[in-house]
């Protein structure tokens, strides 16, 4: 879901090669559920192998991966530990979300709308432990690092961002930036063409790099101030305040300066916000970690797509031809080489 602070930040354009040479960390499941609401049949059904095993995040993951590799970028995926309590009325609310989403595509479904049968689909997106332990599997034979955070996978790719292991974080949410990630990628995993929901139109999706500082220095306010404009809005682990949007919630944080100061003046009813505040500014992240890029497995890479997960023998061997070019060497990169 993310904070909708969207229409305030400083958003560019990716120039062609900017990202060639640079390690940049993934937001696993913000990706992987891209791709299974993505890749579906015309009717919103996920692809799936004769068993009925679910492998769209797989078509995706393998794809597009190789695909950064072949444009010189190098990922590291890392994944969602334990949620914090907080954070318990939004997934709860996602939940609902997607039942409510279930029945309307049976619906759909039902009276012959394909068409908003697959848009519904689409927002029923789930990751099981298989589905995610499968997607580690395959990124560990590409030879790709995983990284399994304790908290939030956005604030432990923005610790690094900041710390300069990563170039930027890769997410579609704007999280990253209120957790202090200087450059957050979006749109690597959804370039193209893609249909606005509701509408026969469609729009390019491109690359956009948004960047803090850029974003503060146009707003003229600090990291900590945006964080207490988010908490306003409200964000993945708070309601917000009603009636208050991004534009009122810039001005109410220039006039009073933070926080504090608004409940101190008894101008908005929030509660826990310093808890929530400590959650964006001093994250659960771990600091002793070691990447490892390392040379590919194609051959257990091919037992694992085509002859457990039934994909096309000559697809996955082209796709492979897209990780030939890597050196053949692993490399190493210490986060304590950093400090």
């Amino acid at each position: 879901m993310g904070v909708k602070l969207g229409d305030l930040v400083v958003k560019r354009s990716i120039g062609e090669g900017e990202l060639s040479g640079k390690i940049v960390g993934m937001d696993a499941y913000n990706i992987l559920y891209q791709f299974t609401a993505s890749i579906r049949t015309p009717e919103g059904f996920p692809l799936t192998n004769s068993r009925g095993v679910v492998v769209s995040h797989l078509k995706g993951l393998f794809s597009r991966t190789a695909s950064f590799f072949s444009e010189g970028i190098r990922p590291v995926y890392i994944f969602d530990g334990t949620p914090h309590a907080l954070k318990k009325g939004t997934l709860d609310l996602r939940r609902e979300r997607k039942e409510k989403a279930r029945k309307e595509w049976e619906i759909a479904l039902e009276e012959g709308d394909l068409e908003r049968a697959r848009t519904k689909a689409q927002q029923t997106s789930r990751l099981t432990d298989d589905m995610v332990e499968d997607s580690r599997r395959l990124l560990r034979l590409m030879g790709v690092p995983c990284i399994q955070a304790p908290g939030e996978g956005e604030a432990q790719a923005s610790y690094m961002a900041s710390k300069g292991i990563f170039y930027g974080a890769s997410s579609q949410d704007l999280d990253s930036l209120l957790f202090g990630c200087p450059r957050l990628i979006r749109n690597l995993a959804v370039t193209g063409r893609r249909k606005l929901p509701g509408k026969h139109s469609w729009v390019n999706v491109e690359p956009e790099i948004i960047e803090l500082q850029a974003t503060l220095d146009k707003l003229d306010i600090s990291r900590e101030q945006l964080v207490d404009m988010a908490i306003l809005v409200g964000t993945d682990f708070n309601e917000g305040v009603k009636g208050i949007g991004p534009k009122r919630s810039l001005a109410m944080i220039r006039e009073f300066g933070s926080l504090e100061s608004l409940v101190k003046e008894k101008r908005i009813p929030l509660l826990e916000w310093e808890e929530i505040r400590e959650i964006f500014l001093d994250p659960d992240v771990s600091k002793d970690i070691e990447l490892s890029f390392r040379k590919p497995d194609p051959e257990k890479i091919i037992e694992m797509l085509v002859e457990e997960m039934e994909f096309g023998r000559a697809g996955v061997e082209k796709t492979l031809q897209q990780l030939g070019s890597r050196a053949e060497t692993p490399s190493q990169v210490s986060l304590d080489a950093f400090f």
